[in-house]
């Protein structure tokens, strides 16, 4: 059966359209999905296919939000309102307990800081909440020496730092963003969902494990009390399932920085787009150097909490290492547990950004990103 694709794409991205409807047809019939991608600011893909997907459908796109957020951060600090190499705690008194006094905004969007989450966990209306998540985390010992190893910071990274640019601005992370970001772009990626978009957002659907995949979730081995339950809060009684955390109208409404973000493939991509090449005439957010900043690695090697290799750059991770090795370096970006992918490569002027409904196996990045990433980035070279 031929998928129906809908969208367009520019003179010399066929092959991507081709790959997509390939995919798609491979799904089950439920198949919800999107794929965006600019280069040098001028969109050359613009595809979505399934029953409900429009090309402005929201989608929960968990962690590719701290895209969102790190950007925030890098505006702040190319402003010269935020230092990198200042102590987090000169900005937020409070979070100098329990040993953090010392740790710099730089180890703390590193994901080096320690503090991925609490001995007693949060609660599910805490995780709502970036302010209630900063205010327990301010209390808590980091769960190793700051500074001497990093570990993802799944849950608590845009909360945290959203906190510092709180103290320092007066105005919280998700204002910054709507105001100096998403607005003047018309960017379809929100940190805070207005109700009156509502009928625009499209439910995550749970992951479809083959019998084969489900033997593989089931044989890996968990624990109540390990590293990776405590920042992904799965020690608690009743954690609930994370592919239903945007789904919840309290976390679309409030917009947590660190996962909780709702928006289409467009919006994923025209931020990069916006960042590093400049949208509809406006120049780009980010001056060349900040652009090599935040590109530059920081943390690199066996990630404590995933205990699989990463690399970061200033919060954003360095998707060309490992993610797609031909990307060029100093790309960045964030992927979305549910599979949702996004990212500029300042080298090639490319901005890519894909999205999809039902959570993908095995979670983070899905897997249809590889070729479709390497299809795009070959044109965007050739034109």
């Amino acid at each position: 059966m031929t998928a129906e694709i809908h969208g367009t794409v520019a003179d010399g991205f066929e092959a991507v359209r081709e790959e997509f409807a390939a995919f798609v047809a491979t799904e089950r019939p439920d198949y919800e999905g999107q794929v965006c991608a600019y280069v040098h600011g001028r969109r050359v893909v613009d595809l979505w296919a399934g029953p409900g997907a429009e090309a402005d459908s929201l989608y929960g796109v968990f962690s590719s939000t701290k895209g969102a957020a790190h950007l925030v951060v890098a505006l702040l600090v190319q402003d010269g309102v935020l230092d990198l190499d200042r102590e987090v705690a000169s900005y937020w008194p409070e979070f100098a307990a329990e040993g953090k006094a010392r740790i710099t905004l730089r180890e703390l969007i590193t994901h080096r800081a320690g503090v991925v989450g609490l001995d007693a966990g949060f609660t599910v209306e805490e995780l709502a909440d970036d302010r209630a998540i900063a205010e327990r985390l301010a209390g808590q010992r980091p769960f190793w020496r700051p500074g001497t190893a990093f570990g993802y910071h799944g849950l608590t990274i845009g909360a945290l730092t959203g906190e510092v640019i709180r103290r320092a601005t007066g105005r919280t992370l998700q204002e910054v963003w709507e105001e100096r970001v998403r607005a003047p772009h018309d960017l379809g990626l929100h940190l805070g969902l207005p109700e009156a978009l509502e009928p625009r957002y499209r439910s995550v659907q749970p992951m479809a494990p083959t019998p084969e995949q489900q033997a593989v979730l089931d044989a890996t081995p968990t624990g109540p009390h390990t590293l990776a339950s405590i920042a992904f809060n799965t020690h608690v009684p009743m954690p609930g399932e994370l592919a239903d955390y945007p789904n919840s109208r309290a976390v679309r409404a409030n917009g947590p920085s660190s996962a909780g973000g709702v928006g289409s493939a467009r919006g994923l991509a025209g931020m990069y787009a916006a960042a590093v090449s400049g949208l509809d005439g406006r120049p780009p957010l980010l001056k060349p150097d900040m652009v090599a900043e935040v590109g530059q690695i920081h943390s690199t090697g066996q990630d404590l909490v995933s205990g699989t290799y990463k690399s970061f750059g200033l919060g954003f991770q360095a998707v060309a290492d490992p993610w797609y090795p031909f990307l060029g370096a100093g790309s960045f970006g964030h992927p979305g547990a549910s599979g949702s992918q996004a990212f500029a490569d300042p080298r090639s002027g490319l901005a890519y950004g894909y999205t999809r409904r039902r959570y993908a196996y095995p979670g983070g990045a899905a897997v249809e990103n590889d070729r479709l990433v390497r299809l795009v980035h070959s044109a965007a070279l050739a034109v």
